[in-house]
């Protein structure tokens, strides 16, 4: 017995541990190429998590917003939402590389006979994700919704964002 815990600390020391534990990183876990997002994110313990809330579409024109067309199609609109998350986020001192979750409500646009617009959402979105400027993918789920909270949203979006904790 004695034995064991004695090899526990030479165990520590020898990997390179000391009293402090080093603070973990977030590990971002790939999906097999070319896929546009990850299998999924570990955020470590301690780690600063800030959750924002479903983020809609602001009009193409501020002056005009009693049409589908006044606020665009999935990707016009997806491309506003992911601007405003992007703005939100930096008011809390957070970028859109901070991004570990994404959680995405589309509805079906009437051009696709009701369907959603997943491609029209993912060429928006890979110009915020996995880009020269922000190279991190999200962990992300992507629905089909029949309404959201106005009948010219395509596009809500959800976000979570998490910062690794501060070494000692």
């Amino acid at each position: 017995m004695r034995m064991r815990i004695m090899a526990v600390p030479a165990l520590a020391a020898a990997i390179g541990l000391s009293g402090q534990a080093r603070a973990a990183d977030i590990v971002r876990h790939p999906n097999p190429p070319p896929a546009p997002i990850l299998m999924g994110v570990t955020i470590p313990a301690g780690a600063e998590i800030v959750m924002l809330s479903g983020q809609v579409p602001a009009p193409i024109d501020p002056a005009k917003k009693d049409r589908l067309e006044d606020f665009g199609d999935t990707r016009t609109q997806t491309i506003s939402v992911l601007n405003k998350i992007k703005a939100g986020l930096g008011t809390l001192g957070y970028s859109l590389s901070d991004v570990v979750k994404l959680t995405v409500f589309l509805v079906g646009d009437p051009k696709l006979n009701g369907k959603m617009d997943f491609a029209g959402f993912n060429e928006g979105y890979k110009q915020f994700f996995g880009t020269a400027e922000n190279p991190n993918l999200v962990a992300r789920s992507t629905v089909q919704v029949s309404a959201l909270a106005s009948p010219y949203f395509l596009v809500e979006i959800e976000a979570t964002a998490a910062k690794a904790p501060k070494g000692k």
